[in-house]
């Protein structure tokens, strides 16, 4: 009877845990560096996306390619999708796209250079802490997440070795065959890690020790590609129904891709032999070892670069299908409302994070400027209707504030390049004085307006040119700072600063006018006087607040949005 060598189980599972917890830091580590590089790009690429589909699939190809990443671009098509920036049809486009930019990593992954890793990452850590260029640290810090990468998958693969001669294990390995088997295994682990590509590292890292050959290897590519959904899927908790679309669009599609495959795994077999390198010179698992991680690489490029091509003809119809067994219910009115454009899920990405706070801020700041449009008739002309509405508004500002301070306070947990540091405090003093701006008005213009009309108090009309010209400057001055701040227009904002001189002598001028009505006029109310007075005052605070605003654009260096902002009807 034949003796079973044993193994030492406690190293094998120490070298195993700390060789996948090295690859998945590294993984982690270099995705980050790279969108924190090319983030603002792919914001770009996600923001001209057209409802040609082959120019969607070619977007969510580049912008996998470039941070590495299908879960970050599935995640980010979502929070796009939600806040009403893509339609379905595109986000699908994307999806299908971002696939075959996958693919990219795991054939990097695939390059046996991990007698190299540890070189990489001392070149990395030293032009991480060396260079003072911000772009070039993030690239040692990339550069550092390969050599992590690779070092961790050398781990894996010392510490399974001694299974090549272990009996139980290479029969157990054996039975991977089966592709049900496989994809179940591979599908439930992605999901757990949430990363295919990390899945097929270690199906590559296990290959490369001969244990794992091609048909076992490519039904757990397969399988990778349906769990890797279950990072959209998260994502859209919480989100309207049509990210939920999105989220079942992506599961969907992998899905048809793994059942088109099926039947044809051992074809899929012959062709990637037949364009990968061989090793004939070899035998049994040294062949394997030496062959597989190429072979699987090859094999996960190829399904999904024929599932984008079978599938882009489909899109449409797949979107109206999608739509019909997850319809997008009518919204009832919200008493209060809700963030449209801040993605919980973009927060990794702090460049498109921070593009959705400028979009966000946009409903705050034109909310506040028809409060100030709105409040010097409600008050002149003692509308109840327009106080009552202006109250709702500065809710409604107030709301906002709050959700954009606390989507900021999130972001600056999440390391930030300089450019990005100034951003995010430009917009949080900026949200600070717009809900500064629609206190003035709730808690003082607004007081002021109830008041006149409890008194019935009737105003001259021998002073509405005054009020009207001081009014008009005022509102022009915050319209003129919020198209600043929300363009990143220095221009405007220097125009609205130097506008204090007249702003100044329109209020003194308005004021002069009411001191001379009250001391030549005997038919002057004191308390006209006095509420216009007030009124007056508290449009010169507006005034300033917003000269605020244009000065702390002024004095960024880092405000240049690259895509314009929703219509003004539709914040």
């Amino acid at each position: 009877m034949q003796t079973i060598p044993a193994i030492e189980i406690l190293p094998l599972i120490f070298g195993l845990l700390g060789g996948l917890a090295l690859f998945l830091y590294g993984i982690e580590q270099m995705t980050g560096a790279l969108k924190t590089i090319a983030g603002s790009k792919m914001k770009n690429l996600l923001a001209k996306v057209t409802s040609n589909r082959i120019k969607g699939a070619i977007t969510g190809v580049f912008a996998t390619a470039v941070v590495q990443s299908s879960s970050v671009t599935t995640v980010l098509v979502v929070g796009f999708i939600s806040a009403g920036l893509i339609s379905l049809a595109q986000a699908i486009s994307i999806i299908v796209g971002a696939n075959v930019g996958s693919t990219v990593t795991v054939q990097i992954i695939a390059f046996n250079i991990t007698k190299y890793s540890l070189l990489m990452i001392a070149i990395g850590f030293g032009i991480r802490f060396i260079v003072k260029n911000e772009k070039i640290k993030y690239l040692g810090l990339m550069l550092m997440g390969i050599g992590l990468l690779f070092l961790g998958m050398q781990f894996m693969s010392d510490a399974t070795r001694p299974l090549r001669s272990y009996e139980p294990f290479i029969y157990a390995m054996s039975h991977m065959k089966n592709p049900i088997i496989g994809i179940l295994i591979a599908a439930v682990f992605t999901a757990i890690i949430h990363s295919s590509a990390a899945t097929i590292g270690i199906v590559i890292a296990l290959a490369s020790q001969g244990f794992i050959n091609l048909e076992a290897g490519i039904s757990l590519v397969l399988g990778a590609n349906i769990g890797t959904c279950i990072t959209a899927l998260l994502a859209s908790i919480g989100m309207p129904r049509v990210s939920k679309q999105a989220a079942l669009s992506h599961i969907i599609i992998n899905i048809i891709g793994v059942l088109i495959w099926l039947p044809f795994i051992y074809r899929l077999d012959d062709v990637v032999r037949y364009i990968s390198p061989s090793f004939h010179e070899l035998t049994g698992l040294n062949r394997i070892a030496a062959e597989a991680p190429r072979q699987i690489a090859n094999a996960h490029t190829i399904f999904n670069i024929f599932n984008t091509i079978i599938l882009l003809p489909f899109i449409t119809p797949l979107g109206k299908f999608i739509a019909w067994i997850l319809p997008v219910k009518p919204l009832a009115v919200e008493e209060k409302i809700k963030p449209k454009y801040l993605d919980h899920a973009s927060l990794s990405t702090p460049s498109i994070a921070l593009e959705l706070v400028r979009m966000e801020l946009s409903r705050q700041s034109r909310r506040a400027l028809v409060m100030i449009k709105e409040i010097t008739n409600a008050v002149l002309y003692a509308d109840k209707d327009k106080l009552r509405k202006i109250k709702k508004m500065d809710d409604e500002v107030d709301l906002l504030h709050d959700y954009i301070i606390s989507y900021l306070s999130k972001l600056s947990k999440k390391e930030l390049t300089a450019e990005e540091s100034r951003l995010h405090q430009s917009y949080l003093i900026a949200s600070n004085y717009i809900e500064y701006i629609g206190d003035v008005i709730e808690t003082n213009l607004v007081t002021l307006g109830k008041e006149r009309v409890e008194a019935e108090l009737q105003f001259s009309k021998k002073s509405q040119p005054y009020l009207s010209n001081f009014f008009d400057k005022v509102i022009w001055c915050a319209e003129e700072s919020f198209n600043a701040l929300l363009e990143g227009n220095k221009k405007r904002a220097d125009v609205v600063i130097n506008m204090k001189k007249e702003v100044s002598q329109l209020a003194q001028e308005t004021q002069s006018h009411l001191e001379e009505r009250l001391n030549f006029e005997t038919d002057v109310p004191l308390a006209e006087y006095r509420i216009l007075s007030e009124i007056v005052e508290n449009m010169k605070r507006i005034y300033y607040l917003s000269k605020r605003i244009a000065k702390d654009v002024v004095e960024s260096k880092s405000l240049s949005p690259s895509q314009p902002l929703p219509d003004i009807n539709n914040v």
